[in-house]
């Protein structure tokens, strides 16, 4: 029990004493009124006063009071209503001091060890304690008139406190020894020992109470505990991996907030804690953050990270730093991901991935704190762009392989997932121009086909592109929607029209009508086509420019595909083919056996083209053709024959379309349109620019160019096209000031 403590029960147990007392519980003592006191003289004062420090002597050396407590109340009550309450008061305090300057002698044995004399200290200070409290009990009434009603006087407990400081804690060498062995017994507790915490509590109480504990025992521990966890985080950091680190730093700040509760002063609670995180934290910030960020963020260690966060939080500059190492993180692991063309096949899913984990952390490690969500959208959009237009195009090829038919993994909930997340990615993305080529090309591939997955899906991206870009983006692509749509009825409309001829065609033809604007931009292949094929376009083409005169028909074999009845020795089946596959095939309707030069000359199609298909109909997993010789490479050497012996267990076979497969050219040739379109959408801001403004130096027309376009460009390249627009007499340079152009109308 503290001291204060101690104070509050003897007091409320004296007060009910005295009130019983005053109530007439003891008729003997109790002097009604002033007539019946006892005369004071000389001789009665010193008796009285003798009684008194008998009393104060019993109690000071723990024996038994000869006289009654209510008695000796009322003898203390008797002599302050005589006036002499300054001589008892002087007395009292004079027989006070010299018990505890008695004391003193028991603490200047050398003998004791540390412990021993901790546990003999605090004893003296719990009988001090308990001792002045029995003295004030006695001398109550002195306490409550006289001291009171001088305010320089101490009161009776107060003294006793100032007397113990005074003659017993300032003593140099005790001091000494009490905070030397306090300081040893934290030390050994915070080595693992088990320590006496009351006694602990108890002596450094004793020290606050004295209001000797800031001075004499929190700055000498204070400076202990900032050497020994400077120590410690020097050695620690050394030997330990980050995570036990992490681990080892919390533990030690449980430990002495526990210290706190359990025995230090509360006041010492911020300075301690500070001091702590200041070594074991604040003085490996940087150490930490290089050696560990990476490892836990690679291998997902969500509990450690959240106590990386939770730590750094509580030091100075903690959480900047954290943010600077996560910001550099994303942009190193992000980096490696783009920038290796190895792993283009895999990049999209990879980035995928990497902003789904990115995300994890930030919820559950970085309380969804907005400085480190920014920081990571800031990070992704800067290596994502490292490696200009490539992310951009396999973004589109990722959503294609995502939207179109035969993408069994996702239901239409997880396909629409899949959508924003990579809408998410998107966005970090400059050249957007050039995802909408790839994007464009591959939906037209999609639609013409008929390799879509679903209609919504499409629509839904489409939804998402528009909200993202704006309507501008996605007008050509709604137009190919809208082109399909309108085919659609055209082709209803061109059945009835069949229908009513005189010389009805056995082949169903299926037309799409597509605005050339819209779609990508096709190179014409001329091919031969079978004479039925070639009357049935001549029907087609007097059907449609009867009603839509003033329009030219231009037609598009390399998207053409169609379904061919065939027999086999097991039966008939129905192959789905390409227009180039179809053509071929039907050679060996008049040929037993054709080769390469044969099919070329006959059908037109160009020799890469040809070679891609022959390998499609006799090398791949449908064989419907046999080459001679055997291989999986088709030579201009090569002979080949109609396969009658070909098997599938499935009536309508579809043979895998090699001409649908993008090759390098494709790439090269989308990549220049979208360059081409850039120079031009670069030109077109020049002029409207200049045209507006009339004069305009060099640096503020690159400053509005950078705001009015939406991709990425070099300065070397804004600079060659306004060398253009010079040459093109769209503008000219100033005569005295050559960085100064001038709009020529």
């Amino acid at each position: 029990m503290m001291a204060e403590d101690i104070q509050h029960s003897q007091k409320s147990n004296f007060n009910g004493l005295t009130k019983s007392a005053k109530s007439g519980a003891s008729k003997k003592i109790i002097i009604k009124n002033f007539k019946d006191r006892p005369k004071l003289t000389d001789s009665y004062t010193e008796d009285t006063w003798m009684k008194l420090r008998d009393a104060v002597s019993a109690i000071q050396n723990s024996t038994s009071i000869k006289y009654n407590l209510e008695e000796l109340y009322q003898a203390v009550e008797n002599l302050c209503s005589y006036k002499v309450s300054p001589m008892l008061y002087k007395q009292l305090r004079q027989v006070c001091e010299d018990h505890v300057r008695a004391q003193i002698h028991q603490f200047r044995e050398e003998s004791l060890d540390s412990l021993s004399f901790l546990k003999r200290m605090n004893r003296c200070w719990q009988d001090h304690c308990r001792q002045t409290i029995m003295i004030r009990s006695i001398f109550l009434f002195l306490d409550r008139t006289y001291v009171l009603q001088n305010s320089l006087l101490p009161s009776i407990w107060d003294t006793g406190l100032e007397l113990f400081r005074t003659h017993i804690v300032s003593d140099g060498a005790v001091q000494s020894r009490t905070v030397e062995g306090i300081l040893e017994q934290i030390e050994r507790e915070r080595n693992g020992e088990t320590v006496d915490r009351s006694l602990l509590r108890s002596l450094l109480g004793m020290l606050s109470d004295l209001q000797v504990y800031k001075e004499s025992f929190e700055q000498r521990f204070l400076m202990e505990t900032n050497r020994l966890y400077a120590a410690e985080g020097q050695k620690l950091m050394q030997e330990r991996d980050v995570p036990e680190y992490l681990h080892h730093v919390a533990r030690r700040l449980e430990e002495e907030n526990d210290r706190v509760i359990s025995y230090l002063d509360q006041s010492t609670q911020k300075p301690l804690i500070a001091t702590v995180e200041k070594q074991l934290l604040g003085e490996h910030m940087n150490t930490i953050l290089q050696k560990g960020l990476r490892v836990l963020l690679d291998e997902n260690r969500v509990c450690e990270l959240t106590l990386l966060y939770e730590l750094f939080s509580k030091v100075k500059g903690g959480l900047t730093a954290l943010l600077q190492a996560w910001r550099e993180y994303i942009k190193s692991f992000g980096g490696e991901i783009v920038s290796s063309p190895e792993r283009d096949k895999e990049m999209v899913q990879e980035l995928l991935d990497f902003k789904d984990k990115m995300d994890h952390v930030t919820q559950r490690c970085f309380q969804r704190n907005d400085s480190f969500i920014n920081a990571m959208k800031e990070a992704f959009e800067s290596f994502i762009n490292k490696r200009p237009n490539k992310p951009a195009e396999l973004i589109a090829k990722y959503v294609d392989s995502k939207l179109r038919a035969g993408n069994k993994e996702a239901t239409e909930e997880e396909l629409e997932r899949i959508l924003d997340k990579i809408m998410i990615i998107f966005r970090f993305i400059h050249g957007k121009d050039v995802f909408e080529a790839f994007y464009k090309k591959d939906l037209a591939k999609r639609l013409l086909v008929g390799k879509s997955a679903s209609v919504d899906a499409e629509k839904s991206m489409l939804s998402k592109l528009k909200h993202e870009c704006g309507a501008a983006f996605t007008s050509k692509l709604e137009g190919m929607f809208k082109d399909m749509e309108l085919s659609k009825d055209i082709m209803i409309q061109f059945k009835q029209y069949m229908q009513n001829q005189s010389d009805p065609s056995n082949i169903e033809l299926t037309v799409n009508i597509l605005t050339m604007g819209y779609w990508p931009s096709y190179t014409p292949m001329d091919v031969h086509l079978p004479s039925e094929m070639v009357k049935l376009q001549e029907v087609f083409k007097l059907f449609y420019l009867g009603k839509h005169s003033g329009r030219k028909l231009q037609w598009q074999p390399t998207l053409g595909h169609a379904v061919l009845k065939t027999e086999f020795k097991e039966g008939k089946k129905e192959l789905q083919v390409s227009l180039f596959q179809t053509l071929v095939l039907l050679m060996f309707n008049e040929s037993d056996e054709c080769s390469v030069e044969e099919i070329r000359g006959a059908t037109g199609i160009e020799d890469g083209e040809l070679k891609r298909t022959l390998q499609s109909l006799a090398c791949g997993k449908a064989r419907v053709l046999n080459k001679i010789p055997r291989g999986k490479d088709v030579e201009d050497a090569d002979r080949f024959n109609f396969n009658a012996d070909f098997r599938h267990k499935l009536f309508r076979i579809k043979i895998n379309q090699i001409q649908m497969k993008e090759t390098v050219e494709e790439q090269v040739s989308t990549t220049e349109r979208v360059f081409q379109d850039r120079q031009y959408q670069i030109d077109a801001a020049v002029v409207r620019i200049m045209k507006m403004r009339k004069t305009l130096s060099h640096n503020l027309l690159v400053s509005e160019l950078y705001n009015q376009l939406k991709f990425p460009v070099k300065p070397a390249d804004l600079k060659k096209r306004i060398e253009s627009l010079i040459d093109r007499d769209y503008m000219e340079r100033d005569k005295e000031n050559p960085n100064q152009y001038h709009y020529v109308a």
